[in-house]
């Protein structure tokens, strides 16, 4: 029998969706399942975005160029301005999804075998990218205990090796919301420039900052310019996670030329998406004040039920709509399963993403899951006190 590849075979899981068949099988059991597992808005998007799908008059769905539309591509560069990011549209590159501007990344600055430091717990897909494109992670870890803040530079410096090619951040974190500060950013800043390394920041909840708090990004900080990468997505800003469209940016032609030969061999982004995408530039900010205003009030909600039920401990998320929880439990994959399995709340249950696939490190945060709060507070409520109740049980 043909022997499928090692690559293939050392494929990780996705967290996030590979406990999807048990749901499947809570639901047709007639089971409700509130969805804590995903980051899939229930905010509506934009107006203008579904509008201009609607309302086109193309004849022929033809390709785009490999970089994207211009005129998207110029409208872009004109909103980072607005958020000092200095690029032009030559800069950008717009991909299928975040998760294709990364690959594009990886393969433009690392060959099979080179390395890039990412601080830990991060979003689970790097694992995925990183096997596909032949590198390897190095995990700083970050702790709980601090609320996942970057971890001393020091910690980095023992990492770096002549196979480092970067570092990469979420930046606000996905899984754990954290929002790095000014002084963060600049930290990783110079020690990307003494190295001669590149950042590559992940920056697609960049529009989720809560408390007053600003979003920093390292394309904003001088003298990176070489250094820095951006990946960006519509999928959260906009609500828009179906379109699939992202972007990569940079100001370091030789990694825009480079990532240009990839976005060449796929040929074009999705047509009807850059078009979505184009329209929701012209977003009002109202849109946005009004969905930070409630991810805060979700935020506010969650945390404060989760402190409340014994034996967990949760970090305060600043940013994006995730937190990471741990549980008195002493194996989440199992714990997860087994509420979909076994468990029902007046035939309700919930289903969350285990956290240990948000490490690199083997046998690290078995005890923890990520919570999306992307639901209605009401199912929020429900769903915390089915939590509650779930691990009053599953502990008997």
């Amino acid at each position: 029998m043909p022997k499928i590849s090692v690559k293939g075979n050392s494929m990780p899981e996705s967290p996030i969706r590979k406990l999807v068949p048990f749901a499947e099988k809570a639901v047709k059991n007639g089971k409700k399942i509130y969805l804590l597992n995903i980051g899939q808005p229930d905010i509506k998007s934009p107006a203008a975005a579904m509008d201009a799908v609607r309302n086109h008059d193309i004849e022929v769905l033809s390709y785009s160029h490999s970089a994207g539309f211009e005129g998207y591509r110029k409208k872009l560069a004109d909103y980072y301005n607005k958020t000092a990011i200095p690029v032009t549209s030559e800069e950008i590159i717009i991909t299928t999804g975040g998760s294709e501007a990364l690959l594009f990344a990886m393969g433009s600055i690392a060959d099979t075998g080179d390395e890039i430091i990412i601080p830990e717990p991060f979003y689970a897909n790097y694992n995925g990218f990183a096997t596909a494109s032949g590198v390897k992670i190095v995990p700083v870890e970050s702790k709980i205990e601090t609320n996942f803040a970057l971890p001393p530079i020091s910690e980095f410096e023992k990492l770096i090796t002549p196979k480092t090619k970067a570092i990469l951040i979420c930046n606000p974190g996905n899984p754990t919301g954290y929002l790095y500060t000014k002084e963060e950013i600049q930290q990783l800043a110079e020690i990307a420039i003494k190295h001669d390394i590149f950042v590559v920041a992940d920056e697609v909840y960049r529009e989720f900052a809560y408390d007053g708090a600003k979003h920093y990004s390292i394309m904003s900080i001088p003298g990176m310019e070489q250094h820095a990468i951006m990946i960006d997505s519509v999928s959260k800003r906009y609500s828009m996670c179906g379109a699939r469209i992202g972007c990569l940016v940079s100001k370091n032609k030789e990694v825009i030329n480079t990532a240009m030969k990839f976005a060449q061999a796929r040929l074009s982004p999705p047509t009807f998406e850059q078009i979505a995408s184009e329209a929701a530039l012209d977003t009002p900010q109202s849109y946005f004040d009004d969905v930070i205003k409630e991810y805060t009030s979700r935020r506010n909600l969650l945390i404060s039920g989760l402190e409340e039920i014994e034996g967990v401990k949760v970090a305060v998320p600043k940013g994006a709509f995730y937190c990471i929880a741990e549980l008195p439990v002493t194996n989440a994959d199992d714990f997860a399963k087994w509420l979909l399995e076994d468990y029902q709340l007046n035939n309700e249950t919930i289903m969350v993403a285990p956290a240990a696939g948000f490490y690199s490190t083997p046998n690290t945060g078995l005890n923890q899951v990520r919570i999306a709060y992307v639901l209605k507070k009401e199912d929020l409520e429900k769903a915390i006190n089915i939590l509650k109740e779930a691990l009053i049980a599953y502990n008997k």
